[in-house]
């Protein structure tokens, strides 16, 4: 059965205070229409799980730009200064793991772990509240999966039943998250007939997709096309 849906009919299923998890990495491999129709959607108070806050018109950043978010379980804010400012004003509460860690979690809830053992931060105000447990002589702190709600990816190819193709760089956290999503919605910047995709291509299969959506192409500025000349962090979209 056909899991592609219209971007309406997908956003049914991001409603205020939800969990997302996404896909990106400065804004790389952020789906665009699917950030763009959360804003039309005037969905807020979410939690945000996923690599970085992008930048501040530029991917997820734009969700938190706009004051869509309460909460943000990240390993990097650096590139987005409005994340910074509403962290240290208390409007944006600021979860920071460190980029492995925080991928590990993610990978963990997407395969029904319940969490994984690390020693990053042991010895540091890291380890205070956290669970630990003595593995072959050796400390570890326990951290528990992250899941979420709904999961937001960006594909270069997809199909009908949801099995996807990632480009290049794009597919950073893409996968993980891809699985730890209670629904997962897959944007995809081309949807071809079932047969087409070569499954030795393919690195999300079907199963973790509940829906697809046919992408519009990126709809911001990237950083660097502004940034080389002016030193801006990209402008607003045009409304």
């Amino acid at each position: 059965m056909t899991k592609q849906k219209t971007l309406e009919e997908a956003l049914t299923w991001i409603e205020d205070g939800c969990t997302l998890m996404f896909g990106g990495f400065g804004g790389i491999g952020t789906p665009p229409a699917l950030v763009e129709g959360i804003l039309e959607k005037g969905v807020k108070e979410l939690t945000l799980i996923g690599n970085d806050t992008g930048f501040p018109w530029i991917g997820i950043g734009r969700l938190v730009t706009e004051g869509r978010v309460r909460k943000v379980i990240t390993s990097h804010i650096g590139s987005n200064p409005n994340a910074g400012k509403m962290m240290e004003d208390g409007r944006l509460e600021v979860v920071f793991y460190p980029q492995g860690t925080l991928a590990e979690k993610i990978r963990a809830g997407g395969v029904g772990l319940g969490g994984i053992l690390v020693d990053v931060g042991l010895g540091t105000m890291l380890e205070a509240g956290k669970e630990k447990i003595v593995v072959d002589g050796k400390t570890y702190m326990i951290e528990p999966a992250l899941t979420a709600d709904v999961a937001i990816v960006h594909a270069r190819k997809a199909d009908p039943y949801g099995n996807l193709i990632y480009d290049k760089s794009g597919r950073n956290f893409n996968p993980l998250v891809a699985m730890a999503g209670e629904r997962t919605i897959a944007e995809a910047d081309e949807i071809v007939p079932l047969g087409e995709l070569d499954p030795e291509c393919v690195v999300t299969p079907g199963i973790f997709v509940n829906a697809v959506v046919a992408g519009k192409g990126v709809n911001w500025q990237w950083v660097w096309e502004k940034q080389a000349a002016t030193g801006s962090q990209g402008v607003p979209p045009a409304k």
